[in-house]
């Protein structure tokens, strides 16, 4: 079932709204001003904002500026309800991001076709964007709102890297966004002791390499293939072009630079105060879920250095929990047959 947010001040009319929305099998999250709007979008992040322009405390340009500058929000198609249909008015909201007015009063056909166009040609673009990049032969629109990302895939190229092999190393200067194909990708930093931290591992349909590009910096770690990899780049050029030009590719990027810095954050924060064998317990659940499996196959050494901890310590809590049922290992190979017991043993950590 599809979620709307309605912004209404208007009791009446919200009411009235509401009920013919959810006659539709809408889900509908109702707000009685701009700001109770703003709240409940970031909150419950609905597939398409209906939102009043004149409104007591923050009116619906304000509503939809704020929105937009939001990469959790940005995306969200936005229809504005008006009971003025001035050019300049339409004019102003359409140049604030809006992707449809709606005229008081309107008829519920009205209301629903709107909706039903907007919400399907959101899907789509976001679709053709990530079948773009993935590569996965999608059929492109001829229009000129496409063309930016039909270009993207006919000048990709494709590089094979084996294991052990460096992609690229910490200082070098980004020229690439990449894309992993298949195989997996380790990114990880050395400290001023030449201690190596593994910070995070990059599974195939992953990008990774964007946040230098983003800020236009060097690359703050290296990158080493696991085991024989292929991979995709995409040229820095093509890929800052494609971002300035498309929202939707924008708020995606800037998404995932997002979740990759807070996972950090809470990386770091584990590394400070967890101990070391709940560190282990949760490594190996959140590597089980990433790759959608049971076992795992990591050398030791890697492990360690995602865990952030010596290999003989690691190695010393990984008997233990063979011992006590929890993993199997078999060569680089470790089993998880118990995660529950790991999820135990981080919550009485």
């Amino acid at each position: 079932m599809k979620k709307i947010l309605l912004i209404e001040d208007n009791e009446d009319f919200r009411l009235n709204t509401t009920e013919i929305l959810e006659l539709n099998d809408y889900e509908v999250i109702t707000a009685s001003n701009g700001v109770e709007g703003i709240e409940k979008a970031i909150l419950t992040k609905p597939d398409i904002i209906i939102c009043d322009v004149m409104m007591p405390q923050l009116d619906g340009y304000g509503v939809i500026n704020i929105l937009t500058k939001n990469p959790e929000t940005s995306s969200i198609p936005f229809i504005f309800l008006t009971a003025k249909a001035e050019k300049t008015d339409i004019r102003k909201g359409m140049n604030l991001g809006a992707d449809d007015y709606l005229l008081k009063p309107f008829d519920e056909e009205s209301l629903i076709t709107s909706i039903e166009t907007r919400i399907a040609r959101n899907q789509k673009i976001k679709s053709q964007i990530l079948q773009a990049f993935v590569g996965q032969g999608a059929v492109i629109e001829e229009d000129s709102k496409h063309q930016d990302i039909k270009s993207l895939l006919e000048h990709k190229k494709t590089k094979c890297y084996k294991a052990k092999e460096e992609l690229y190393r910490e200082g070098d200067f980004a020229h690439y966004l990449y894309y992993v194909n298949k195989g997996k990708v380790k990114c990880q930093k050395t400290d001023s002791y030449g201690k190596t931290f593994v910070t995070q591992i990059i599974n195939p349909e992953e990008f990774f390499g964007y946040m230098a590009l983003l800020e236009g910096s060097e690359h703050n770690e290296s990158t080493i293939a696991l085991e024989d990899t292929e991979i995709t780049l995409i040229p820095k050029k093509e890929f800052l072009k494609l971002i300035e030009s498309n929202r939707e590719v924008a708020t995606l990027f800037i998404k995932l630079l997002t979740g990759n810095i807070k996972e950090k954050e809470e990386k770091l924060l584990q590394l400070a105060y967890a101990p070391v064998k709940e560190r282990i317990a949760r490594t190996l659940l959140n590597l089980c879920e990433k790759d959608g499996v049971h076992t795992l196959n990591i050398s030791r050494d890697d492990l360690a250095n995602i865990v952030g901890t010596a290999k003989e310590s690691l190695v010393r809590n990984l008997s233990t929990f063979k011992s006590e049922g929890v993993i199997r290992t078999s060569g680089r190979e470790i089993t998880v047959l118990k995660p529950e017991e790991l999820s135990r043993l981080i919550d009485l950590v």
